[in-house]
C-alpha cells in the first residue's frame, strides 16, 4: 500500500540543487509527468488532495473486495514501457499486464451478442454472423482506422499545439482523413446494419465523447485495440498507479497525500509556485497541473492574468457526460460473465441525445459491466466476484437530484441485470458503493461533475483545447484529460510526453 514520503532517501548533494517542479494531482497524467520530469533532472513534489494517488484511477477497498474506481483497461502498453525506460527501469518488472481475449462482449437489446477481439479473421466472422453484407465495409473501416491512427496518434498525439498555425499545418491531413465528419457518420458510410454501426462507433464514449458529435479522428480507437490489444493490469488499474507512485519515489522524489492546493502563485505572468490549503507557500521553478482544466483556470489561477481561458469561456464550453457507477461484490461467482460486457439499450442516437443534449435521465440506459475477477480472482474473497456497472448519465447541468434519484436508478439497473446476465444476483450482494456526478464534482473537482472534462468535439480538440503549455502563464503546464490529446489512459499518459517538448531543461534554472 502506498504512503506519502515527506523525506525521500538521501541523494547526492548536487541533487538538492535540482530545480523544483510542483505537480498538482496524482492521476495517471500527473504521475507520468513526475516520472518524466524526474528523469530530466527536476526535483519533483506531487501534491494530492485525496488519501491515495490515482485521481480518477484510484481504488476502493471494502469488505475484502477491491474496486478500480475508474479506467479498467490498458490499450497502448508501449507508452508505459517508454515511461519506465526513461527512469532506467523495466515496466514488466513492476506491473503484469494480461491481454484479454475477447476484449469485451457487446450485448444488444434483442439478445444478440458480438464478441470483439484482435484477430481480424474472427472479427470478420462476427460481422458476417450478424450482417454478411457488411464484411467488406467493416474491413474498409479498419483499413481507414489504421490510416487515421498513423496520423492522429503516432504523428499528432504527442505534439504540442501552441498556436493556430499548428492547426493550419495539419489541416490537409485532417481533410484527407475526413475529420469534419463525426465518428458515426464515418461508420455509417461503411456499414449498414444498426448493430454493426453501434459496435464500430461507440468507442468515443470511453473518452467522454458522443459518437454523433465527435470527429471521425476518434475512429482510430478501433485500430488501437486491434494492433496493441486490450490489457488488464493484474491487481487492477490501482496496481499500475501504485507502481508509478513507487517509481516516482525511487527517483528520489515525493508524493504528498491529503494535501490540497489552494492557488498557483504568480509574479505577473510567471509562475512562482503554489499555496497549499493550509497556507503554506511552496516555491517552484515550474508547475504542472493534473487538476481538471476548468478547476485549474477558474480556481487555482483565480488571481492570475488570463485572456484565453476566462471563467466565461469555460462556463460556455461543452463538457463530457458524467457517469453513474455501482460497485458491488457477491458471495458467489458468475463464471459465464466475461471480464467486460457492453450492454446496449433499446435506443442509441436518442439515448445519447438525452444524455448530451437534452440532459435528462432517461428510463432506458446502456451499461458497461466490469467483472475483473474473471481475470484476477485476488480482487475478491475466495468464491466471490467483484463487479462494477457503469451507466453514462448527464452532467450536473441536468439538475438531477442524485441524493434522491440514485437509489431509484440503481434499482432499475439491478432489475435489468437480474433479467439478463446476473439472475438472482441481488440476493448475493455482500458489499456495495455508488459513485454519481456529485462525486466527480466534489471528490475529483470536475466542472459540472463531468467525468472526462471538456467534450472532445473538433472545436475543443488540439489547439482548441487548453494547451499543454499554458498560454498566459509562463512555466505553467497542463496534463490530463482536459488538455491535448484528451482523455483515456493513452491520452493522459501522452499528455505528459508532450512536456518533453514544451518544458525547459532543468539546466535552464541552474
Amino acid at each position: 500500500m502506498f504512503t506519502d514520503i515527506d523525506h525521500p532517501p538521501p541523494r547526492a548533494a548536487v541533487a538538492d540543487r535540482r530545480p523544483h517542479a510542483a505537480v498538482i494531482g496524482s492521476g495517471l497524467g500527473g504521475l507520468a509527468a513526475a516520472i518524466r520530469l524526474g528523469a530530466r533532472g527536476y526535483r519533483v513534489t506531487v501534491y494530492e488532495k485525496l488519501e491515495q494517488p490515482g485521481g480518477r484511477a484510484s481504488v476502493f477497498r471494502q469488505d475484502g473486495f477491491t474496486f478500480d474506481a475508474g479506467p479498467t483497461i490498458i490499450t497502448a502498453p508501449f507508452i508505459l514501457d517508454e515511461l519506465w525506460s526513461l527512469a532506467g527501469e523495466t515496466f514488466s518488472d513492476d506491473v503484469t499486464l494480461k491481454a484479454l481475449d475477447p476484449f469485451y462482449d457487446i450485448r444488444f437489446d434483442d439478445g444478440t451478442v458480438m464478441s470483439c477481439c484482435a484477430d481480424p479473421a474472427r472479427m470478420a466472422e462476427e460481422i458476417r454472423r450478424i450482417s454478411p453484407s457488411d464484411v467488406a465495409g467493416y474491413e474498409r473501416f479498419m483499413t481507414e482506422s489504421e490510416a487515421i491512427y498513423r496520423i492522429g496518434f503516432e504523428q499528432l498525439g504527442h505534439v504540442p499545439f501552441g498556436s493556430p498555425l499548428d492547426m493550419l499545418k495539419i489541416a490537409p491531413d485532417l481533410l484527407r482523413l475526413g475529420a469534419w465528419r463525426t465518428v458515426h457518420q464515418h461508420v455509417a458510410a461503411r456499414v449498414k446494419d444498426p448493430k454493426i454501426r453501434m459496435a464500430l462507433s461507440f468507442h468515443p464514449l470511453f473518452i467522454g465523447g458522443n459518437p454523433f458529435k465527435v470527429t471521425a479522428i476518434y475512429s482510430m480507437i478501433a485500430y488501437l485495440e486491434r494492433a496493441f490489444g486490450v490489457h488488464f493490469a493484474m491487481g487492477g488499474t490501482g496496481a499500475l498507479v501504485q507502481a508509478m507512485a513507487r517509481l516516482v519515489q525511487r527517483q528520489g522524489n515525493r508524493i504528498v497525500l491529503n494535501t490540497a492546493v489552494d492557488e498557483i502563485t504568480c509574479e505577473g505572468s510567471r509562475v512562482t509556485g503554489l499555496r497549499l490549503a493550509d497556507g503554506t507557500e511552496v516555491p517552484a521553478a515550474i508547475v504542472v497541473s493534473n487538476a481538471e482544466t476548468a478547476h485549474t483556470y477558474t480556481k487555482l489561477l483565480r488571481n492570475a492574468p488570463r485572456r484565453r481561458w476566462s471563467d466565461a469561456k469555460l462556463a460556455k464550453a461543452r463538457y463530457s457526460m458524467s457517469l453513474f457507477v455501482w460497485y458491488f461484490g457477491t458471495n458467489r461467482k458468475y463464471e459465464d460473465v466475461k471480464h467486460h460486457t457492453i450492454m446496449m439499450g433499446p435506443r442509441y442516437r436518442e439515448l445519447l441525445q438525452d444524455i448530451f443534449e437534452r440532459k435528462i435521465l432517461a428510463k432506458d440506459f446502456s451499461l458497461y459491466l466490469h467483472r475483473p475477477t474473471a481475470t484476477d480472482p485476488s480482487l475478491a474473497p475466495e468464491g466471490c466476484d467483484s463487479f462494477y456497472v457503469l451507466s453514462p448519465v448527464p452532467h450536473q447541468d441536468s439538475g438531477i437530484d442524485w441524493a434522491t434519484q440514485a437509489q431509484t436508478y440503481k434499482a432499475a439497473i439491478a432489475e435489468h441485470l437480474d433479467h439478463t446476465l446476473l439472475p438472482g444476483f441481488r440476493d448475493h450482494i455482500v458489499t456495495e458503493k455508488l459513485m454519481t456526478p456529485i462525486d466527480f464534482a466534489t471528490r475529483l473537482s470536475s466542472a459540472k461533475g463531468a467525468a472526462f472534462g471538456l467534450e472532445p468535439v473538433l472545436l475543443q480538440s488540439a489547439w482548441f483545447r487548453p494547451n499543454n503549455k499554458a498560454e498566459d502563464i509562463e512555466n505553467l503546464f497542463l496534463v490530463g484529460a482536459g488538455t491535448h490529446p484528451g482523455a483515456g489512459v493513452p491520452g493522459v499518459v501522452s499528455s505528459a510526453r508532450i512536456l518533453d517538448t514544451v518544458v525547459p531543461d532543468a539546466a535552464a534554472f541552474a
